[in-house]
């Protein structure tokens, strides 16, 4: 892919030009009737990046959106997000059936200097993959639209004092309202989420048993995520969900359970445990054994013994 060939939106109202799209009613919000979307290139792959928050209502999606590698049809109700500063690739097919559904445009400066400018970086969807984005059931996806045009209508409204608080206000009702969506989606797609998990178990006993620890130290949470296929902003909220435990939490589990092992079946001493555990220093070994367990390694063995 060229440099040349990525788009850069600054502002809502160059997407709204890029998508042939009157000028935006509100210069830092905008709510877009998908069906109405027609990109302005005769480009077959658009890329762009853009300098605002999007969170897309879409249903029969013709092409295909792509963020990093990850591809996703969009033929079903879903809710997906795209983080400010976030690639965006889409591959434009000739349309069969108009696609429908909302986008809802946030620039950064419409929350700057208001709680939710802090508190929108801790959504942790922002910055999940295409293909982890939310299917909605006929309910929520109601919810989900009272609410996108809840804000139309405030800022079709003459703005005063009020709009923007109304505003933002609704934005995070939606925001959580997308949170316990997301939570009954790892819960009731279970077979999807339990083979995650399983998998995880798998890919870490694997790693523990070959002597990637001595040569590349412990596995971190991106290296899990990969291995695994999702972003690991979704694997940290999915086994949040699951086990109430973080990705670091999980690979520690299994550091730990692996050290135990060493400790009662083996004469090796704490140092040379520690270095084939990946550390470099015993002493945080023992610290993060005894942040664990409650008690030292040797005090481990003691005890087993």
């Amino acid at each position: 892919m060229n440099s040349k060939n990525i788009h850069t939106f600054n502002t809502i109202g160059e997407f709204h030009k890029m998508s042939g799209l009157p000028k935006p009613e509100h210069p830092l919000v905008s709510l877009v009737d998908y069906g109405l979307v027609e990109y302005q290139t005769e480009e077959k792959e658009i890329s762009w990046v853009q300098n605002f928050y999007t969170i897309g209502l879409k249903r029969n999606i013709q092409g295909k959106f792509r963020y990093g590698q990850q591809q996703y049809d969009f033929d079903e109700g879903l809710l997906s997000f795209v983080s400010s500063g976030q690639l965006v690739h889409l591959t434009v097919e000739k349309l069969q059936v108009r696609p429908t559904g909302f986008l809802l445009l946030i620039h950064p400066d419409f929350v700057w200097k208001t709680p939710l400018a802090k508190n929108i970086k801790q959504y942790d969807f922002f910055g999940y993959a295409v293909n982890e984005a939310l299917f909605l059931s006929e309910k929520e996806e109601t919810v989900i639209t009272d609410i996108f045009l809840n804000i139309q209508r405030e800022y079709h409204s003459n703005i005063d004092k009020f709009s923007q608080n109304i505003i933002i206000a609704q934005i995070e009702l939606l925001l959580n309202y997308c949170e316990r969506f997301y939570q009954r989606q790892f819960i009731t797609r279970k077979k999807s989420s339990h083979q995650i998990l399983e998998r995880l178990e798998t890919i870490l006993d694997d790693y523990f048993n070959n002597d990637n620890l001595i040569e590349k130290g412990l596995p971190t949470a991106q290296y899990m995520a990969n291995a695994l296929n999702v972003s690991p902003n979704y694997l940290g909220s999915l086994l949040k969900t699951l086990t109430g435990q973080t990705t670091q939490q999980h690979i520690h589990n299994k550091l730990i359970e692996k050290a135990k092992e060493r400790l009662s079946t083996t004469n090796l001493s704490v140092s040379e445990i520690a270095y084939e555990l990946g550390f470099e220093h015993p002493q945080s070994f023992s610290k993060l054994f005894k942040s664990k367990t409650n008690v030292s390694p040797l005090e481990f063995r003691e005890k087993f013994n």
